[in-house]
């Protein structure tokens, strides 16, 4: 794929990689502002509740912290670090925008992927990073996913996804439209060899990556408050001329109309996951 860059890594994700939380601050510390109960909570208490308000708002959180507090100590591993996005249709300014992205989030793409064990199970594990360009999935993306469920295939192991993603990267164009039926495809592979997919969808996760693999999995949670959908809801009004309902795209709203199969909080995924895998072991 010759709009690809294979380069040597610049990063290793093996204990909490770039990403380390902060020690406590003494009185006078930043605080966020939370959008749902509008409260401003200091950031140690945030950070110590894994980026969850008091009220259960969930933050979005960096994919290595996710790494840290969701896989057994030492026991992630990268994959595919080498894969970088090219320009594939020259589109200006990409490069400069890329790289931008990289230093917001200390990636080299919007994904990360590897192999973990949770609970001590082990599994292929792949894991979205909404800071670099809102997650949104260009090639390297989809080939980085498509590569970690061939790799599961032929070891027969189960793939545990956390998306967020703003959609597809409109800079590579018809490109990254490609990566749906491509990573689809490696998803149906996974699944005819009889192995265990399970996503997780955070906030937000839509567009082309809810059309192919967000929801493909054999299970599918989401964390409370996300948004999950294709189009926007403000795209759908100007479209249908019609008011949506409160809450809509929300992921209790997605789950009472049969789309997920259930909405785990931050602080159970962990032994969710665990309990899951123990009980499909891979298969």
């Amino acid at each position: 794929m010759a709009f690809i860059n294979f380069l040597k890594p610049k990063n290793q994700l093996e204990e909490g990689g770039r990403t380390a939380a902060p020690v406590q601050q003494d009185a006078g510390e930043p605080e966020k502002n939370c959008p749902n109960c509008h409260k401003d909570i200091p950031i140690s208490r945030l950070w110590a509740n894994d980026l969850v308000c008091p009220c259960g708002h969930h933050f979005r959180m960096k994919a290595r912290q996710r790494i840290k507090i969701l896989t057994d100590k030492d026991s992630f591993h990268e994959l595919f670090a080498e894969i970088q996005p090219g320009n594939p249709i020259n589109f200006p300014g990409y490069r400069d925008k890329a790289e931008t992205a990289r230093m917001a989030s200390g990636e080299e793409e919007a994904v990360l992927c590897g192999t973990a064990s949770i609970g001590s199970q082990n599994c292929c594990l792949f894991v979205m990073e909404s800071s670099f360009m809102m997650g949104s999935m260009g090639s390297a993306v989809g080939e980085k996913i498509t590569l970690l469920f061939e790799y599961a295939t032929r070891r027969r192991m189960p793939v545990i996804g956390f998306t967020v993603s703003g959609g597809a990267r409109m800079q590579e164009g018809l490109l990254s439209l490609m990566q749906m039926a491509k990573t689809s495809a490696a998803v149906k592979r996974h699944n005819d060899a009889g192995l265990f997919y399970l996503a997780v969808l955070t906030d937000p996760t839509t567009g082309g990556v809810t059309a192919s693999f967000a929801m493909e999995a054999d299970i599918i949670f989401a964390e409370p408050g996300a948004t999950v959908g294709f189009a926007g809801a403000r795209v759908i009004e100007q479209t249908t001329r019609k008011s949506l309902p409160a809450r809509f795209q929300k992921s209790e709203f997605v789950l009472e109309h049969g789309f997920v199969d259930g909405i785990v909080p931050r602080s159970e995924q962990k032994s969710r996951l665990a309990e899951l895998l123990k009980m499909h072991n891979g298969r």
